[in-house]
């Protein structure tokens, strides 16, 4: 001790063990208590050395690494943190007689050693643990306040076997030792195998492995070109299936169509039918009969074909008023649209105004008067709630319409039959829509209604059908893209239509709407497809393209469409192309119409583009653009055939 009670830099400690215990080197020597170290070597000799001594262990470089004192700690004395010390009282023998009494101090720790890794013998089973050591951070001071932390480590444990070096010896017969040659092997040297015969063994087997190889990928080809082919089967089978369905569908609403005709188009292929069955009568009776029998086979036809347009009358009449009903339920909902605009992000906002909402409690009230069947009560709160509306207003029409309406009242507390109320309740029906169609009673109907309110703005916009001698809106009119003057009007041009030639124009007008479709898509300001007209289509498909498929030559006009045929420009009837639905769609696809096509076909589709230039160049309004498309291929047939040469600037 130094007087201080705390340990020299180089003090030892003593460590008991058992047994004997041998002394350090000189320079490591114990000094003893209260003394020098001289004196703990007292007794010996010069040269001599204890036989027996204590094991020392060298704590100096410790030192450093340990921080903080306990508080049980004494004065003077130096205890690592985390530590505990233990005092152990031991005899020495320093001579041969006597015996010396020395304490010895043992630390350990108080913490588990933690874990680093470290090997293990596969054999015995014994580990062996790396160390460490860390200096302890500077203890924070206390605050006071409790803190939690949430940052985690997590351990990654591997167990990775090593192979450790093993030496072995290896002992022959000899004078004085004999060995067992009981498990000896005798090693027969076999034949030498030059370079050249080597190579050629490896290429022949890297040959056999190519043939193995080879076959495998054969195999994969093979079973791939099988399952392709089985897809392709499957899927054709279902387009011919979806085919047959379609057109088994579209055979029954042609069917349906014919027995229950309802819109225009249905009454112009019934009409169309009916000329397809006189002529092939009319065939048949110039082929069979001829002179008086033809005569009276000829009136006989009359009669039939009189008896049938008589038929298609009624079914015409029911059919328009039926739609008659549904068209004025679909103008006063339209009257009862709210207001709606898509803003900047695509959302759709509606507003209700006070004559959209107006406009909304008429129809309702409408719709409730057009209902039958309905209980007396109800039908008489009906007509209050209507009484107490049209009252609002006094004029002409709605007193009429009151006194109709306590006319069917006296008439129901009289308990009169319902069938004998249907003519006045039509009548109050009636007289309430045109209620309805009043801009004065119903301000929002004014933005809808064909006449205006106003008779001088209807004649600026009038013109004089020469069919029925009648001011019809031009709307009313068709103008055709060929058409230089207003003629007859829609409804004349459909009963000259029905009377003498009977055209069916439905096929068109669906090629028509799916190109125009079509061309909306593009998204590229395409204005030509809009001015053409079904009877321009027609002409080009019948006079110009065949009626028929300019690919496979499919002449049924339900699976025909019509396509650009570059695709680049937009559609006119000198860039466009008549083919079914899945060779358009094929059609679209191609990047290179030279590379697709041949150059036979090329120019045969091209001569049909010129006729087609041809008959529209008289048309003054597609005169404009098809000078246009010259000067613009004019333009482009110059900058790719003749470039500008660049010359030297002077």
């Amino acid at each position: 001790s130094n007087g201080r009670g705390a340990p020299e830099p180089n003090q030892i400690k003593p460590n008991p063990a058992p047994g004997r215990v041998r002394s350090p080197p000189a320079p490591a020597a114990p000094r003893a208590e209260g003394g020098s170290p001289e004196r703990a070597s007292e007794g010996l000799g010069r040269g001599e050395r204890p036989q027996v001594g204590p094991r020392w262990r060298w704590v100096g470089a410790r030192v450093g690494a340990r921080s903080g004192v306990t508080p049980s700690a004494t004065a003077g004395s130096f205890i690592p943190f985390g530590f505990e010390t233990i005092s152990l009282s031991t005899s020495i023998l320093t001579d041969s007689d006597s015996f010396q009494d020395v304490t010895v101090k043992i630390e350990r720790p108080t913490y588990q050693k933690p874990f680093l890794g470290g090997f293990k013998n596969t054999i015995t089973g014994v580990e062996f643990h790396n160390a460490g050591s860390q200096t302890i951070p500077k203890k924070r001071p206390e605050k006071g306040i409790q803190l939690f932390c949430r940052e985690t480590q997590t351990v990654f444990e591997k167990n990775k076997p090593q192979q450790t070096r093993n030496t072995t010896s290896t002992q022959m017969t000899k004078i004085g030792v004999y060995v067992s040659n009981v498990t000896d092997k005798l090693v027969i040297p076999g034949k030498y195998l030059t370079a050249e015969e080597y190579h050629k063994r490896r290429l022949e087997a890297v040959i056999v492995l190519q043939k193995y190889f080879r076959c495998w990928l054969a195999i994969n080809v093979v079973q791939n070109l099988r399952k392709e082919k089985r897809l392709r089967l499957a899927w054709e089978a279902q387009e011919e299936l979806q085919r047959k369905k379609e057109k088994e569908e579209k055979l029954r609403r042609e069917h349906e169509r014919r027995l229950n005709p309802k819109t225009k188009d249905d009454f112009e292929l019934l009409y169309h039918a009916l000329e397809l069955w006189r002529q092939e009568e009319t065939e048949r009776i110039n082929r069979t009969f001829t002179g008086a029998e033809r005569k009276a086979a000829f009136c006989g036809l009359l009669e039939q074909e009189v008896q049938l347009i008589a038929s298609i009358g009624k079914h015409k009449l029911n059919a328009d008023e039926e739609n008659q009903q549904k068209a004025i339920l679909r103008f006063l909902d339209k009257c009862a649209q709210p207001k709606r605009w898509r803003a900047y992000d695509g959302k759709v906002t509606e507003m209700d105004t006070q004559y959209t909402l107006r406009a909304r409690e008429l129809f309702e009230i409408y719709c409730s008067i057009s209902m039958n069947d309905i209980p007396k009560e109800e039908r008489i709160d009906v007509l209050l709630t209507l009484r107490r509306t049209v009252k609002e207003h006094e004029c002409k029409l709605t007193q009429e319409i009151v006194e109709l309406i306590d006319r069917e009242v006296d008439l129901m507390s009289r308990e009169v039959k319902e069938c004998n109320l249907e003519g006045l309740r039509k009548r109050i029906c009636t007289l309430f829509l045109q209620y309805i169609k009043t801009p004065k009673f119903n301000p929002e109907v004014a933005r809808i209604l064909k006449v205006p309110p106003d008779p001088l703005k209807l004649y600026k916009n009038v013109n004089f059908c020469h069919g029925c001698e009648s001011y019809l809106p031009s709307n009313e009119f068709p103008v055709p893209a060929n058409s230089c003057t207003i003629g007859r009007c829609r409804l004349c041009c459909k009963l000259d239509n029905e009377a003498r030639r009977r055209e069916a124009f439905l096929k068109y007008k669906l090629i028509l709407e799916n190109l125009r479709k079509s061309e909306a898509d593009y998204q590229d300001d395409a204005k030509i497809v809009f001015l053409v007209q079904h009877e321009d289509l027609q002409y080009m498909i019948e006079n110009i393209w065949g009626c028929q498929s300019a690919l496979s030559a499919c002449s049924d006009l339900y699976d025909l469409v019509m396509v650009r045929w570059d695709k680049q420009h937009e559609w006119s009837p000198w860039n466009t192309i008549l083919l079914t639905k899945d060779e358009a769609d094929a059609h679209l696809k191609l990047c290179s119409l030279e590379k697709a096509y041949e150059e036979a076909f090329i120019h045969r589709i091209n001569h049909k583009h010129i006729r087609a230039k041809y008959y529209y160049a008289q048309i003054p309004a597609m005169a404009s653009f098809l000078h246009r498309s010259d000067n613009q291929a004019n333009a482009n047939e110059f900058l790719i055939a003749m470039p500008i040469p660049t010359g030297k600037k002077t």
